[in-house]
């Protein structure tokens, strides 16, 4: 009777070990993480949305600055965002920074895409775009991926890693994107993109019809994904980190966050082919329920053999993908199994719950193009 424990946890590793394996193929054959020649960094345009709330934004934005000299940055701040304000005031001039201010995007229109198509009309043709999201670091070696990765395809997109936070909501929010960033970004052939940092050439990104056509779609990086693929590009997808950090000071925060992610997984599931969707909801949707599987089965029979197999196969897998892709383990054991034992719940709260909540502003979403802002 106790087999189907052992079966339930060799195919749980049997899933997550093949994807680890193509993960680190993928990173392998990536563009590496190299310092980029200060000629490539002068023609690179850091274009950051900057939204307030989050106390470690002015440190973000600092670290940018410093760790990327001699690229333009232009700062985009909403009018009516004093606080925001006053971080970039602090911040004080630095060489080669613009900061704009940003009237506010009508209704149905996404208010990021909107702060975005003014930027790019004042770039150069031969300057490349590259889009960070204003908690993310992008440390210099890996700007140089994203370089290389244009030298192949029409669009280079990072991948995200979470720095340690100070609340433990703040690390389920870590270990959810640690676990599984390598796991569901390296191993496919990209269907989007990584939203808080990717990059374009200006003269592909205007090729491909900039942001214009795209204003009312509310998930920007499936739109921006949709749109190059659309004009015959291609996107890279490499496997050198960008760090962010997130202050999540509730359970309410927390469930909010986790909950406008999902939505837009189901937005994401929703444009694809049937063969997609398949491959997506069994790569990245069986494994926690097997996992939830074996740990009420060892509970309920008090045999913890499966279980105890299923962790430790768990804890090696993570790290060793996570040593090797973003060079140190991030793997957190309590808050990561907690995390991955969430995502079902979490997933079927996107899928009903059709309102989200996104820093200052809420939606009420019916689609990808159809969201209206609920005062």
């Amino acid at each position: 009777m106790s087999r189907w424990r052992w079966y339930a946890a060799a195919g749980y590793l049997a899933l997550q070990g093949g994807k680890g394996v193509a993960a680190l193929r993928a990173a392998a054959a990536a563009p590496p993480a190299v310092e980029p020649p200060e000629e490539a960094v002068a023609r690179v345009v850091v274009v950051q949305p900057i939204l307030s709330g989050d106390p470690g934004l002015e440190d973000a934005l600092r670290d940018n600055l410093l760790s990327l000299a001699g690229a333009r940055f232009v700062w985009l701040v909403d009018a009516d965002d004093a606080e925001a304000q006053r971080v970039v005031e602090r911040i004080g001039p630095a060489p080669r920074l613009e900061v704009r201010l940003c009237g506010p995007a009508p209704d149905g229109i996404n208010p990021k895409l909107a702060k975005l198509q003014p930027a790019l009309d004042d770039c150069a043709g031969d300057e490349v775009f590259l889009v960070l999201d204003d908690d993310t670091r992008l440390p210099r070696a890996s700007l140089g991926a994203l370089l290389g990765g244009l030298d192949r395809a029409t669009l280079a997109t990072g991948l995200p890693a979470y720095l340690p936070g100070r609340t433990p909501w703040a690390r389920l929010v870590e270990q959810f994107v640690d676990n599984n960033a390598a796991l569901t970004y390296l191993p496919m052939a990209p269907v989007t993109i990584n939203g808080m940092c990717w990059a374009m050439r200006v003269a592909d990104l205007r090729a491909s019809g900039g942001f214009t056509p795209i204003l009312r779609n509310l998930t920007d990086d499936l739109a921006v994904a949709g749109a190059v693929r659309r004009a015959g590009g291609t996107i890279c997808q490499t496997a050198s980190p960008q760090w962010i950090t997130t202050t999540v000071e509730s359970p309410g925060h927390y469930v909010r966050l986790m909950h406008r992610w999902m939505l837009f997984a189901d937005l994401l599931l929703r444009r694809q082919p049937p063969g997609t969707v398949a491959a997506i909801s069994v790569l990245h949707g069986v494994h926690p329920n097997l996992l939830w599987a074996v740990l009420a089965g060892s509970v309920r029979t008090r045999r913890p053999g499966p279980l105890v197999a299923l962790l430790g196969g768990r804890w090696l897998l993570l790290r060793v993908v996570q040593r090797r892709v973003y060079g140190r383990s991030l793997h957190a054991p309590l808050a990561s199994l907690v995390s991955e034992l969430a995502q079902p719940a979490h997933l079927g709260h996107g899928a009903v719950q059709r309102t989200i909540r996104w820093r200052t502003r809420t939606y009420r979403v019916r689609a990808d193009d159809d969201f209206t802002p609920v005062r």
